[in-house]
C-alpha cells in the first residue's frame, strides 16, 4: 500500500464481509473468529462435500469455490464425493468423486474443448416478483455422467451431449464431453462445507432425511438457497457449513455467495479485479435464506459487438467456420460471470455471431452452467440472425425472409431452431414472432404486418407443441418483445399476443421505458419484462464508446418497471461487456433484489461495490467519483458532443464544466496514485480511463469553441486553443493505447470503438476525427490594434468591426449587476498582434471595482488576460437605483487603437431590495433558476407526495411522485410544488420552463405523462409534454430530448415552455403539479426577458432565507472556481 492521501485516510471503514444487499454467512476477520468454524486458511486442508449425482454446473461451481478459497487465503479446498448409502427417497444415484484437473492453459479454465466420449458408466418470498416461483419449464435431456466407482479414489463428473452437425436439417453426432471436475472419494480431509440441490443431491438428502435441517422455506422455489452452520451433519464431522439449494442455480448462487464475502469479485477476469487475500475463513453462526430473485430471468445481450468486441476475439480465438470465434472457450467465461452477478439469462452477440455454428459447444456448455439461452428480440426460435442469409436459401422457396411469402422455408427453418434448443429445454426461451429483415420493420402496411406476426406465431406455437410432444406449449418458455413498431401494433392496432407469452417491453434504446404493464395486463400468465439498453446503435447517434449511464436514471426506471410488474425478464444490452462493468453489474443486483436498491440505494451499492472491487479505504473517495462520474457523462453522451453545446461566453458554463472534469480527474488520479499496484489495472479499466477519456472529449469539444469564438474575435491565442484541441485529441488516444497495453495486452482493442467525428449522421464514423479548428495569422497586426477587448455574454470585440456589435462601434455592454446576482461579471484583455502593449482597465466611479486593473498583454512577456468586476453595494447609490457605469480601457500601444478610438466597457448597475422577510427565489439578470428540489412547499394528498431523486439528472437531482402506482393528480388539487419568487421586472409574457428527464408515456396512451404550472391564483395550464405517437419512431421532439438528456429545449420543441402574466412585481407563488407519477422535474427556468443561451440553464438563482448578498456567488451552474480560463 502506498502512502495514503489524507483523502483517503478519512474514508477508511472496516471491511464487511457481505455480499451485496444479503445477510453475511462468513467472515475473514480473524478477530470475530472465536468459536466459530474455521472453512480456510493456512494449516487447514479442508475439503467441500458434494455429491457426484448433483448437476454438472453445481460440481463446477463448487471447484469455483475450493480454487477461490486459495486465491483469497493461499490454500485451494478439495472437492470430495459424498460415498453414504442411499438414503430413502434420495434417488438411486451413482456414487463419484473428483479432485482438480487443470486444463494445460489456464486462461481457458479447467475444462478442455468436446472430448470423444468417456469409456465409463454410459417466487417468492420477501424477495420475489409477481411470478409464481414454482412454475417449472420442461427438463432438458440428462446429460450428467461419471467416471469412477465407490472403491475408486477418484470420480471424474462428465457433462455429454450430441453436438449438432447440419445447420439445415437436425442431426448430431457421436456423444462428446465437459470434462471434469474430478472429486475425490473417501476423503480423509476436514469436510468445511457440505454443498448441493434438494432433491438431486445425495449428500444434502440424506441430510434432509436426517433433519439436519429444514428446507420448508425454499422447497421447490425458483433459485432459492439455505446456508447454515449444522452441527455433526455426519459422523465424523463435527460440523459444516451446509448450502443447500432449491435447484441447480439456487445451490450456485449459494456457492458464489460465499466466493464474493471472502473478497473474489465476479469481475476477477473480466476486469481483473484482485482477490483480497486474508488469514483465514470462517463461518458465522445462523442460518440465511435466500428467496426467490425479484425478477424471474436476469441477463444481458451481447450486441453492437463490432469492432471493439469482434477485434478482440479475433486476436484471442481461432476464427469459426463463419466468421469471429466466439466459441465455448470465451462463453465459459461469460456464463461464470453471469452466474457470479446472480444473472441467468443469455442473449449471445447478433452482428458477426451464430452462437450455435460458430461452436456446437456454445449451447451445451450454457446448459451445463445452468444458464438460459434466449436469442434477441429479432431473432425468433432459438435461431440467429445471420442464419437466415446462410442457410436460408437451403430450405427453398423464394430466399426472403418473408413469412407471407416464403412461409413453409421459414417454418422449416424455425422447426430446426426447437429441434436443435430441445435437449437443452430447461435452459431455453424461446423469443417468438418476427420482425422484418435486418431488425427493421416488416415491409408491408401495419394492418398487413399484424396479420402476418400473428400467422407467424401460432405457426411458432404448433412447431413448439409439435417438437415438444407431451407437453404443454403454455409451460415452454416464450416471450415476444414489442420493439419499436410492434408496441404500435400491440397497442393501437389489435395485436394478439396468446396469454402465456411474456411481453417484453422495450425503452427507448436510451434508458427511457416506452410502456409497461397497465392495470388489465398484470394478470397475464405470461406476465411481462423489459428489454432496456446502456448501449445503442442507431438515432440520433449511437453510443457505444465507454460507460455513460447515471445509476441513479436506471433505479428510477427500473423500480417503476417493478412495481408495474414486469419482473418476468429483466434483460440489458451491453455492447461488448466491457466497458460497462458498473452498469451492468447495477443492473443485475437490481434484478436480483429490487426493493433492496430503492430511490436512494446508489451510493449504498457504489460503496459495497468499490470495498469489493477494491478496498473500504478508498471506497467513500471512488463512490464521490463514480457519481459525479455518471451525472457529467450522461448530460451529453460523448457522441453527440460537438462545439456548439456548452457555451463559452454565458454564465461561464463551459468553464465551470470543465472546472468539474478536471476536480474529478485529479480526484480519480489521486485513489489510482494510491491503490496498490495489483489494483491499478482494474481501477483505470473501470474507473480512470473513463474519467480520463471523458475529460479528453469535452477537453476537445470546449476548446474547439474556444478556438471559434478566438477566431472571430481575431485573438493570437486562437492559435493556442487550437494546439489544445490537438493535444487532447492526441491524449484521447494514448488513454486507448494505455488500456491496451495493459497486463501484456489482455484487452488490446476492446476501446477501438471511435467516438469523435460523428457529423450529421447516427452512424460511427470510420475514423476519429478532431472537430474543425482555425488559425488566425501571427506575423501580422490587426486593423484594429495589438489589443482587443471582450465581455461575458457576448462574441463582439472592441476596438473594430464585426458582426455582434455596430459598425465602428468602440462599446460593450455587460450583463447587468444586482445585490441578487452573480458576484462578478468579466472582460478580457487579448492580444491580436506582434507587440504587447500595457493596459489599464478604470471604471468610472468608485463602487465598481475590477481585479485586475492593469496588467501586459502580448508580445514574449504577457498572455490574454481575464478581468473580472464587482460591485461594493455598501457605497452604491441606494436602493432602488439603475446607473450604468463607464470602464474606460487604455493601452500604452496608442490612443488609437489601429485606426479605431480606444474602447469602452458599460455594465449596468441595479440596486434593488427585497421586504427583509421574504424567502425564497429572487430575480436577477431579467431570469430565475431553480433546481426542482428546493421547494418553498410540498405538499401531500391522500398519502401521495414528492420525493427527491439525489444525484439525478444534469445538475443536481429529480423531483417526481411517490407512491409510482398512484393514480393521475389533477392540477390544482393534487400535491403541489410551491416557490416563492421575487421580482422586479414588469413582463406580461414571462415564460416559464421546465427541465424534465426524458421519459416516455409508459402508462399507456390513457394517462400520458403530464404536468400543470400556475402563478398564483392563474387557472393551472396542463401540459402534455411527450406525443402520444407510439408507433415505430418515437414521439415529436424525442431526438432532441434524448440527446440533452431532457425535455424542455429548442431541440425538443420546448414542450415544457409555458407563458404567464407577470405584469405586477413582487412576490408571486409559482406552483407545478405532476399530474401523473414518472414526471421527474430537474430544474425550472422564467424568462423575464433576460434568459441567455446555456445548455444546462443558469446558476440557480439567489435564495432569500439561505444565501446571503455579498456572500452569494453566482457565477457558474456547479458553483466552483474557475481558473485558468482563457
Amino acid at each position: 500500500m502506498r502512502t495514503k492521501s489524507l483523502l483517503v485516510a478519512l474514508s477508511a471503514l472496516c471491511s464487511s464481509a457481505a455480499a451485496f444487499g444479503q445477510n453475511a454467512t462468513v467472515t475473514t476477520n480473524s478477530s470475530l473468529s472465536v468459536g466459530l468454524l474455521q472453512l480456510g486458511g493456512a494449516g487447514l486442508n479442508g475439503q467441500i462435500l458434494v455429491s457426484a449425482n448433483d448437476w454438472w454446473g453445481v460440481i463446477r461451481a463448487a471447484q469455483d469455490l475450493a480454487i477461490d478459497f486459495g486465491k483469497a487465503t493461499g490454500t485451494n479446498l478439495t472437492l470430495g464425493n459424498w460415498q453414504g448409502a442411499v438414503m430413502p427417497g434420495a434417488g438411486n444415484y451413482s456414487k463419484r468423486t473428483e479432485h482438480v484437473r487443470r486444463d494445460p492453459d489456464p486462461q481457458w479454465g479447467w475444462w478442455g474443448p468436446p472430448q470423444p466420449p468417456h469409456g465409463g458408466d454410459g417466487g417468492g418470498g420477501p424477495n420475489g416478483g409477481s411470478w409464481n416461483p414454482r412454475q417449472t419449464s420442461p427438463p432438458s435431456s440428462e446429460h450428467n455422467d461419471t467416471e469412477g466407482s465407490p472403491a475408486s479414489s477418484e470420480t471424474t463428473v462428465y457433462y455429454t451431449y450430441q453436438p449438432t452437425t447440419s445447420f439445415v436439417n437436425y442431426t448430431v453426432g457421436p456423444t462428446q464431453n465437459f470434462t471434469g471436475p474430478t472429486l475425490v472419494n473417501n476423503s480423509t480431509l476436514k469436510t468445511v462445507i457440505i454443498a448441493g440441490t434438494i432433491g438431486k443431491s445425495d449428500v444434502v438428502d440424506a441430510l434432509l432425511v436426517a433433519q439436519k435441517f429444514s428446507e420448508l422455506p425454499i422447497r421447490g422455489k425458483w433459485e432459492s438457497y439455505i446456508s447454515k452452520v449444522v452441527d455433526n451433519p455426519f459422523p465424523g464431522i463435527d460440523r459444516a457449513l451446509v448450502i443447500a439449494g432449491s435447484d441447480m442455480r439456487g445451490t450456485i448462487y449459494g456457492l458464489y455467495d460465499v466466493s464474493e464475502q471472502i473478497g473474489v469479485s465476479p469481475w476477477w477476469w473480466f476486469a481483473d479485479v484482485p482477490v483480497k487475500k486474508s488469514e483465514g475463513v470462517w463461518a458465522l453462526e445462523g442460518r440465511k435464506t435466500q428467496r426467490s430473485p425479484s425478477v424471474k430471468y436476469r441477463g444481458f445481450f451481447i450486441n453492437d459487438e463490432q469492432p471493439a468486441l469482434t477485434n478482440w476475439i479475433n486476436d484471442n480465438y481461432a476464427p469459426g467456420p463463419y466468421g469471429p470465434g466466439f466459441n465455448h472457450y470465451f462463453h465459459a467465461h461469460v456464463f461464470e460471470l453471469l452466474l457470479r452477478l446472480k444473472a441467468n439469462y443469455f442473449w449471445p452477440a447478433e452482428w458477426s455471431s451464430m452462437f450455435n455454428v460458430d461452436d456446437t459447444a456454445n449451447q451445451p456448455l450454457a446448459d451445463a452452467y445452468g444458464v438460459v439461452m434466449g436469442s434477441s428480440h429479432t431473432e425468433p426460435m432459438m435461431r440467429a440472425s445471420n442464419e437466415w442469409p446462410t442457410f436460408g436459401p437451403q430450405y427453398g422457396g423464394n430466399g426472403q425472409w418473408a413469412f407471407n411469402s416464403n412461409q413453409d422455408a421459414i417454418e422449416a427453418f424455425f422447426r430446426y431452431g426447437a429441434e436443435r434448443a430441445k435437449p437443452y429445454a430447461a435452459s431455453s426461451l424461446f423469443t417468438m414472432a418476427m420482425r422484418g429483415s435486418g431488425d427493421t420493420a416488416i415491409s408491408l402496411t401495419d394492418e398487413q404486418a399484424i396479420v402476418v406476426v400473428e400467422n407467424a406465431v401460432n405457426a411458432q406455437l404448433s412447431i413448439l407443441a409439435d417438437v415438444f410432444n407431451g407437453t404443454n406449449v403454455t409451460e415452454i418458455p416464450q416471450m415476444w418483445c414489442l420493439y419499436k413498431e410492434v408496441q404500435g401494433y400491440y397497442e393501437h392496432m389489435g395485436l394478439t399476443v396468446p396469454d402465456h407469452i411474456t411481453l417484453l417491453w422495450a425503452d427507448d434504446n436510451w434508458g427511457n421505458i416506452r410502456r409497461l404493464p397497465l392495470a388489465n395486463e398484470t394478470s397475464r400468465s405470461g406476465g411481462a419484462g423489459v428489454y432496456y439498453h446502456i448501449d445503442y446503435v442507431g438515432d440520433p447517434r449511437d453510443y457505444k464508446w465507454i460507460n455513460t449511464i447515471q445509476l441513479e436514471h436506471t433505479v428510477e426506471q427500473m423500480q417503476l418497471a417493478y412495481a408495474r410488474k414486469a419482473d418476468r425478464i429483466w434483460i440489458l444490452n451491453v455492447g461488448d461487456i466491457k466497458p460497462l462493468e458498473i452498469p451492468i453489474s447495477h443492473f443485475l443486483d437490481m434484478a436480483y433484489d429490487t426493493p433492496k436498491w430503492g430511490y436512494d440505494s446508489v451510493p449504498d451499492w457504489l460503496k459495497q461495490w468499490a470495498t469489493l472491487s477494491f478496498d473500504a479505504e478508498h471506497s467513500d473517495a471512488i463512490v464521490s467519483i463514480i457519481e459525479r462520474y455518471g451525472m457529467y457523462s450522461a448530460r451529453r453522451k460523448y457522441e453527440l458532443m460537438d462545439p456548439s453545446f456548452y457555451s463559452v461566453i454565458n454564465y461561464n458554463e463551459a468553464d465551470a464544466v470543465l472546472a468539474q472534469w478536471r476536480q474529478l480527474a485529479n480526484d480519480s488520479q489521486t485513489v489510482y496514485d494510491d491503490l496498490d499496484d495489483e489494483h491499478q489495472a482494474a481501477y483505470y479499466e473501470m474507473i480512470l480511463q473513463p474519467v480520463l477519456g471523458g475529460q479528453a472529449v469535452y477537453q476537445i469539444y470546449i476548446n474547439a469553441a474556444k478556438n471559434q469564438q478566438y477566431v472571430e474575435q481575431k485573438r493570437s491565442s486562437a492559435n493556442d486553443k487550437a494546439m489544445e484541441v490537438l493535444h487532447y485529441f492526441k491524449e484521447d488516444a494514448k488513454l486507448t493505447q494505455r488500456y491496451h497495453d495493459l497486463l501484456d495486452g489482455k484487452w488490446n482493442h476492446i476501446l477501438d470503438q471511435t467516438h469523435l467525428g460523428y457529423n450529421g449522421y447516427w452512424q460511427q464514423p470510420m475514423r476519429n476525427t478532431a472537430p474543425p479548428i482555425a488559425f488566425v495569422q501571427d506575423l501580422e497586426t490587426s486593423l484594429a490594434g495589438n489589443l482587443g477587448v471582450g465581455v461575458e455574454g457576448s462574441n463582439a470585440t472592441v476596438s473594430g468591426d464585426d458582426m455582434y456589435h455596430g459598425n465602428s462601434g468602440n462599446t460593450l455592454i455587460l450583463p447587468p449587476m444586482d445585490p441578487y446576482g452573480p458576484k462578478t461579471r468579466w472582460i478580457d484583455i487579448f492580444s491580436r498582434g506582434t507587440d504587447g502593449c500595457q493596459w489599464n482597465v478604470t471604471p468610472w466611479v468608485n463602487y465598481v471595482k475590477v481585479s485586475p486593473s492593469t496588467g501586459y498583454t502580448g508580445g514574449a512577456n504577457g498572455t490574454d488576460t481575464r478581468v473580472y468586476v464587482s460591485v461594493d453595494w455598501t457605497k452604491a447609490p441606494a436602493a432602488p437605483n439603475t446607473t450604468t457605469v463607464n470602464i474606460n480601457v487604455t493601452s500604452s500601444c496608442g490612443a488609437n487603437w489601429g485606426n479605431y478610438p480606444a474602447p469602452t466597457v458599460q455594465v449596468p448597475v441595479h440596486n434593488v431590495a427585497i421586504p427583509s422577510d421574504f424567502v425564497g427565489f429572487v430575480e436577477s439578470d431579467k431570469h430565475l433558476s431553480i433546481e426542482a428540489e428546493h421547494t418553498t412547499r410540498n405538499t401531500a394528498v391522500s398519502g401521495i407526495s414528492y420525493s427527491t431523486l439525489p444525484s439525478y439528472g444534469r445538475t443536481l437531482s429529480g423531483v417526481t411522485l411517490m407512491p409510482v402506482l398512484s393514480p393521475s393528480q389533477p392540477a390544482g388539487t393534487g400535491p403541489v410544488l410551491e416557490y416563492d419568487i421575487f421580482t422586479f421586472t414588469s413582463v406580461p409574457k414571462a415564460n416559464v420552463t421546465l427541465l424534465i428527464s426524458p421519459s416516455q408515456n409508459q402508462n399507456g396512451a390513457l394517462r400520458p405523462l403530464k404536468y400543470g404550472v400556475a402563478f398564483d391564483t392563474e387557472t393551472p395550464q396542463v401540459i402534455q409534454f411527450v406525443g402520444n405517437y407510439t408507433g415505430g419512431g418515437y414521439p415529436p421532439g424525442w431526438l432532441g430530448a434524448v440527446g440533452d438528456a431532457v425535455w424542455g429545449m429548442d431541440r425538443s420543441g420546448n414542450t415544457t415552455t409555458t407563458t404567464h402574466d407577470l405584469t405586477a412585481k413582487g412576490k408571486h407563488t409559482l406552483k407545478v403539479w405532476a399530474v401523473e407519477p414518472g414526471v421527474v422535474i430537474q430544474k425550472i427556468i422564467v424568462d423575464l426577458g433576460g434568459l441567455r443561451y446555456s445548455y444546462l440553464g443558469p446558476p440557480e438563482s439567489f435564495r432569500a432565507g439561505v444565501d446571503k448578498v455579498g456572500m452569494y456567488d453566482g457565477t457558474n451552474f456547479a458553483g466552483t472556481a474557475l481558473s485558468d480560463v482563457i
